[in-house]
Formats: structure tokens, sequence, C-alpha cells
């Protein structure tokens, strides 16, 4: 990471957690995200809205940097993640290092749609692989730390099932327990309960919402406009690329401004608050 760019003695618990200025993602002619300016302070919960491929998930992804950005900055607790080079033409490239990556994955963790658990692995295997691969842990310090998260979102007594034998809640549970188990300062969340069946989305919303409680910073992809409401600090609605409009719950889902928010919430108005 290059130098910090907050003011010089800037207590670090007070900077922003997380600066996102610029970013920009093309695949091939396709550019996706087109210009993202974003700040979470520590403790934020945001929910992120907006319809099927408006950039949603691939934000997340830059953040998490499983895709590197096409430009833009990313600051991570006021150090700028990679270096940056200007080149002849007076453009800006920013350079990566895997080492590096993997420190930022390690601050910044995510929960997957589709859970992405190793299916040959036990529950207490796919939460301990991180710790002792990543972390380099003793296996007995790493079995301690993983059955102690696995605990936590409720799974004690499943640690030993393989995922072919959980239930969809219990394996994005199992995930949540995995990227907990990293001690990340930042979790991201993508549509953790897209693909459930209805009545287990709950059991997955409950444990998001205590990390909330807690006061961790979250970023979370969703659908479920009525949990977002309750549980986030603040909105923003992404369309085409961009952030359309951002606020407070209240702002953004009772009295959206835009045409294009008010039109999407029409849509998804089965939630109540």
């Amino acid at each position: 990471m290059t130098a910090s760019s907050e003011p010089a003695g800037a207590p670090p618990l007070l900077r922003p957690l997380l600066r996102v200025s610029a970013l920009r993602k093309q695949f091939g002619q396709t550019e996706v995200l087109k210009g993202i300016d974003l700040t979470v302070a520590r403790g934020d919960r945001i929910a992120i809205l907006g319809a099927s491929g408006s950039g949603k998930s691939t934000l997340l992804r830059c953040l998490n940097f499983m895709e590197r950005p096409s430009s833009g900055r990313v600051e991570l607790g006021g150090a700028v993640i990679g270096t940056e080079r200007t080149l002849r033409d007076g453009s800006v490239r920013t350079e990566y290092t895997e080492r590096e990556l993997t420190q930022v994955r390690q601050r910044v963790g995510m929960v997957f749609q589709q859970f992405n658990l190793f299916p040959h692995m036990t529950a207490l295997a796919n939460v301990m692989e991180g710790l002792l691969t990543v972390k380099r842990l003793a296996r007995e310090a790493a079995d301690v730390q993983a059955r102690a998260q696995l605990a936590r979102v409720g799974l004690a007594d499943k640690a030993s099932e393989y995922p072919a034998r959980l239930s969809g809640g219990q394996k994005q549970r199992v995930a949540i327990a995995r990227a907990l188990a990293m001690e990340p300062e930042l979790l991201l969340f993508d549509e953790p309960t897209s693909a459930l069946d209805p009545e287990l989305v709950g059991e997955v919303l409950r444990v998001i919402r205590a990390l909330a409680d807690e006061g961790r910073t979250l970023l979370l992809v969703t659908h479920e406009l009525g949990f977002a409401y309750h549980v986030a600090n603040r909105v923003l609605f992404i369309a085409e690329g961009v952030i359309h409009e951002q606020g407070t719950p209240d702002e953004v889902l009772k009295h959206p401004r835009q045409a294009r928010t008010q039109a999407f919430l029409a849509r998804h108005n089965e939630f109540h608050f």
C-alpha cells in the first residue's frame, strides 16, 4: 500500500475505514462501474440496493479485489491499496501485488450468494482453512477458533457435517463463520439470502443482525428491504454503475427523491416497517 492520504497525525480510529474514489470496472467493452465514490466509517451498516446487472456485486468484488478495478482509488484505513504510477499520457495506473491483496482480503471478508464452501471438507474444516493456509495458525489453535465461530452462528453441533448434509441456511452460516474467523475489519455480504428457501432466510438475517448489533462494519447487497430499513444506517441505490441515490433508510426507502429509485421500490412493495 502507498502512503496514507489522510492528514498527518489524524487518529486512526477517526479515519474512514474505507474510501473509494472514481472507481471504475470494465469487462471488455462493457463498463459496469462508472465512477463510484464511497466513504465507509467504522461501524457503518450500509445496504446496497439496485436491479440485477446494476453493478452491486461487482462493486463488492472490487472492494475485496476478487476483481481488480479498471481505474480509481481504494483506501483502507487511510492507506491507498496498490501502487499508483503515472503513464506517459498522464493517466494513472494502479499496480497490485498478490501479497498485498492477500492482506487486504484478510481485513475485508466476503460472504457470497452461493456459499462457496469446499464440498469435500466438513463445516469445521471449511472454517479452519483460511486460518491454516493464510494466517498460518497451528492446527490446534485454528480448531479452537473455528469451533468458536461455528458456535457464534449457532452451528456448534454441525462441525463434523459436510456441506451436502446441511440446509442452505446452515451453509450460509458456515460461510459467515469462515469469514469471521479471519477477524476482518469490514464484512461484505453479496445477497446472502437470495439462494435460500424463504423459510431459511430468517436464520441468516438474525446472524447478520447480531453482527450489526456488535458494531461491526457491514456492506450488504440485498433485496430484503425491510431488513435493510431496520438494520442499515445508510442505504445506497445503484443504477447503471453509479450511485443514483443515497441517504438514511427513511430518506431512501420511505421518501426517495429520484424517479428511478421510486420505480425500483414500487416493484418491491412487499416490505414493511
